[in-house]
């Protein structure tokens, strides 16, 4: 399986022209920070602490959600951090090491 079979899989329906587009989307927001992994369905992103990129991270996890639903989004914000908590089924454990990857790479 490529990496973008493991990003994108058949559940979705993002328009293929899109998903580059997307994909630019959240290598823009990954670019500071660090990456944990607490379980293999759990990926914790620490972004910029700031309004603007907790808005923009709200927006992106709202718009991903509506093609891959098998992601729960949480942008939390605490003690001045702001991070993104990334969860999926067991099943898209595989799409979660792919978001690991280019999070990680986007650094």
């Amino acid at each position: 399986m490529t990496t973008n079979e493991r990003w994108a899989p058949a559940a979705c329906t993002l328009p293929t022209a899109e998903r580059p587009l997307r994909e630019a989307e959240f290598d823009e927001l990954f670019t500071t920070g660090g990456v944990e992994r607490p379980d293999p369905t759990h990926l914790r992103i620490t972004l910029d602490p700031t309004p603007e990129t907790a808005a923009r991270a709200a927006a992106l996890a709202v718009r991903e959600t509506a093609c891959c639903s098998f992601f729960t989004f949480a942008v939390v914000a605490s003690a001045g951090r702001v991070r993104l908590d990334v969860t999926v089924t067991d099943e898209h454990v595989d799409v979660l090491d792919a978001l690991r990857q280019r999070a990680g790479g986007a650094r």
